[in-house]
């Protein structure tokens, strides 16, 4: 992989509830990566970077986004089509926003009924359903569907699960533009993000060893873009989300009854976990401890007794060593 020569950054403020997104542009190859949050707010803010950064909008080629949620998303086919530009995702994310509306009832009922698997109540299923408000992104836009492997503007695609299904991270060789996979402040939510994924865990600490070797076997240590702030220390961040992960782990089943009990929901072991959790971190909160607790049971440190709600017991295992092993 050839470098990918200058790359800009385009700060987008308060744009998400992880904060300031980051777009990337690659001016000598006419690339814009995660273009950012929807809205005139927000395409005003790309539209002046882009100009900033030597490539106009009239001169973009390609847009490739590294996964389907709205703050990376959400001007995607907005810049596409003002550019004539291709529009590229990963084949698991493609269709939430190639067929955004039809895509979106099916992720709310699919939302819904994830909740519920996680003992959320019914009234703050229904409150959460209620606030989704649709995104003013078209309701079908044709993109390109990448695959792990694939080449896209010049640079490789990496298929990187687990904070979505179709997550990418795109290697450029001296450069590795990350999106949710690796944050430099605070760890991605696994479990809440993407319903779909039913071992939202397990698939994430895969992607971490992976672009850790990717890192690992490159000429020099690439340079790491997130996709909320300018940069991230890649090694040491991975080991320190592992290390998180290994705790909550521990946490999530120091919560659960012993076997002879009624066992435990997700919701139940995330309220312990993090108090009183409203709107949009009620959703991610349920999905943090289901993910860990479906972790667990996998490796015999909790059993699930009940489905539908899912209930959870401490399992035969007493000693776990982390989720490196």
């Amino acid at each position: 992989m050839s470098p990918v020569g200058r790359t800009e950054r385009i700060a987008h403020t308060a744009a998400s509830p992880e904060g300031e997104n980051s777009t990337y542009v690659l001016p000598d190859r006419g690339v814009v990566v995660d273009p950012g949050p929807p809205g005139d707010a927000s395409w005003e803010v790309l539209r002046s970077g882009l100009s900033a950064a030597g490539l106009p909008v009239e001169r973009v080629e390609t847009v490739v986004v590294t996964h389907w949620h709205a703050d990376h998303a959400g001007l995607a086919p907005r810049l596409a089509a003002a550019a004539d530009a291709t529009l590229a995702l990963h084949e698991a994310d493609a269709p939430l926003v190639a067929a955004y509306a039809a895509e979106r009832n099916l992720r709310l009922d699919r939302d819904a009924r994830r909740l519920r698997e996680w003992g959320v109540p019914d009234a703050l299923v229904s409150a959460l359903r209620d606030a989704d408000e649709p995104s003013p992104m078209p309701d079908e836009y044709p993109v390109v569907t990448l695959t792990d492997g694939a080449t896209v503007g010049g640079v490789e695609v990496v298929h990187a699960p687990g904070h979505t299904a179709g997550h990418v991270v795109l290697d450029a060789g001296d450069v590795l533009f990350l999106g949710d996979a690796v944050l430099p402040t605070y760890t991605p939510n696994v479990g809440g993000t993407d319903t779909r994924l039913t071992d939202a865990l397990a698939t994430y600490l895969d992607t971490l060893d992976r672009i850790r070797e990717r890192a690992r076997e490159a000429d020099a240590q690439p340079v790491a873009f997130p996709g909320h702030g300018s940069s991230v220390e890649l090694f040491d961040r991975i080991d320190a989300i592992r290390s998180h992960h290994t705790e909550r782990v521990r946490t999530a089943v120091a919560e659960l009854p012993d076997r002879d009990g009624d066992g435990v929901t997700p919701w139940a072991v995330a309220r312990s976990l993090f108090g009183e959790m409203r709107g949009i971190h009620a959703k991610m909160g349920a999905g943090e401890a289901a993910a860990h607790l479906a972790f667990a049971a996998d490796r015999g440190l909790a059993e699930r007794v009940a489905v539908g709600p899912d209930r959870y017991v401490r399992g035969d295992a007493r000693s776990f060593d982390g989720v490196d092993r």
